[in-house]
């Protein structure tokens, strides 16, 4: 059975794209536009992983989510990886504090790259992180 990945991420064309090739590498994936959406949608779904952007329109952000997911007895062991344009180090440092296994700067990985670093999560069952301003072909 193919591992199940939520992709959440607000710009259409980037969560399609990612969806697109999560999809063509044989996992199983569903996409939403809002932290509001996905809160409902873990709740009722099992997902291996979980890729969240943090800037999102609707009441919550995608670290506001995270710490909601593990707070909650049904959600706090599900894998979350920010995946986000905001590099800043208090960022990286509060989505790590807030349960994240990981944080991806999006510009710095191309799809591809994405789901190389998507594998390396759920075949590795410790935290992740690499440095989000350098390509992991650098590291």
């Amino acid at each position: 059975m193919a591992q199940k990945i939520l992709v959440v991420e607000d710009e259409d064309f980037i969560r399609e794209l990612y969806k697109r090739q999560l999809t063509l590498a044989g996992f199983t994936v569903d996409s939403l536009n809002s932290a509001d959406a996905a809160e409902i949608q873990i709740t009722q779904n099992a997902y291996d992983l979980i890729l969240l952007d943090i800037m999102m329109p609707g009441n919550m952000n995608g670290i506001e989510l995270l710490k909601k997911l593990k707070q909650n007895e049904l959600t706090k062991q599900v894998s979350v990886v920010i995946l986000t344009n905001l590099g800043l180090d208090d960022l990286v440092k509060e989505a790590m504090a807030a349960g994240a296994r990981g944080f991806l700067v999006k510009a710095n990985f191309t799809p591809d790259q994405i789901v190389a670093e998507v594998k390396k999560y759920l075949g590795d069952t410790g935290v992740h992180v690499p440095n989000p301003s350098t390509p992991p072909d650098q590291q």
